[in-house]
């Protein structure tokens, strides 16, 4: 069993509204919030083994603010109350407040310190690791390709701006408008081609090793996943190794607030978390994954509706 949580986003900061200025986002009652949510998992029956974090635990604000260290400090202290695992996604908010370079070096990084779990390129926040046996999770890194958190003079910048002009023509690369394709937008990201022949030698050895994989990135994979926007950009070469290989069963997303599901043609299940940040201080959007020979059972708390996945 592991719990699930996207998008915190939290901010010292009275309440906000998205950029459309019309969804009202809860930035200092998200710390609350995931207060409860650490309380329940701490007193799950069975106990839980670890808690997968989806991206985007503080909002970009705090950069703005000066604070982006001690938000992010509130936010680790009250998940290091929790005595199992914490698996981190990096969203676009993370990289809002620190540099990739920054990141490697915060609570963040929870890629192993050693071994060959990863991608050979440590800035890159990939990684596996067996939290039960013939179970397998793979962290990946959806902004590997982006022009977040990465010096502007510095090639994997360049290639990732020309990319982005290239589909993007708006003034405001964060706006979809008009786009033909409007998930190239600078707030998504995409996956590097090292990273995904990585990925294609993990699902490889899981494979083999009749093991099932639970797939976790903060940018959805799929568009019926996703509102057509929030999707990383190269998810079609994304699914396309998971396609190939007959171990995947889900694959978990934040990043777009209203959540969202679906089961591909090859039968995997993608589920798209709703996000903390706006939920009403009176309810709550978290949950706790069952895993069984052929199935996961989400038990989802406020927000996030009871799930029932078959293998």
């Amino acid at each position: 069993a592991f719990g699930v949580i996207a998008d915190i986003q939290f901010a010292d900061a009275e309440d906000g509204h998205d950029f459309g200025g019309c969804r009202r986002r809860y930035y200092r009652h998200s710390l609350r919030l995931l207060r409860e949510a650490v309380r329940e998992w701490a007193g799950e029956s069975p106990p839980i083994d670890c808690v997968l974090q989806l991206g985007d635990s503080i909002d970009g604000q705090n950069a703005r603010r000066g604070e982006a260290e001690s938000a992010l400090q509130q936010v680790l202290e009250v998940l290091g109350q929790l005595s199992v695992p914490v698996h981190h996604a990096w969203g676009n908010h993370e990289l809002y407040n620190f540099s990739r370079e920054r990141l490697v070096r915060t609570g963040l990084y929870s890629r192993p310190a050693g071994g060959s779990d990863g991608p050979a390129d440590r800035e890159c926040h990939a990684y596996h690791c067996s939290p039960a046996p013939r179970l397998r999770l793979v962290v990946l890194d959806s902004y590997d390709t982006s022009t977040l958190g990465r010096d502007p003079g510095s090639p994997r910048y360049q290639e990732s701006l020309r990319v982005l002009r290239e589909k993007n023509t708006n003034d405001d690369l964060n706006s979809p408008e008009g786009l033909k394709e409007p998930h190239f937008v600078a707030f998504n990201g995409g996956f590097s081609q090292a990273q995904l022949d990585w990925l294609d030698e993990v699902l490889k050895f899981s494979d083999e090793n009749q093991e099932k994989v639970i797939v976790m990135a903060h940018v959805p994979i799929h568009p019926c996943a996703s509102n057509g926007v929030c999707l990383a950009w190269n998810y079609e070469a994304a699914l396309s190794v998971i396609h190939t290989h007959r171990c995947v069963v889900c694959v978990l997303a934040g990043h777009l607030h209203d959540g969202a599901y679906c089961q591909d043609l090859h039968g995997v299940h993608h589920l798209t978390l709703e996000g903390l940040i706006e939920t009403p201080p009176d309810s709550n959007a978290f949950g706790t994954v069952h895993v069984y020979e052929d199935k996961m059972v989400l038990k989802g708390r406020g927000r996030i509706p009871d799930r029932v996945m078959h293998f």
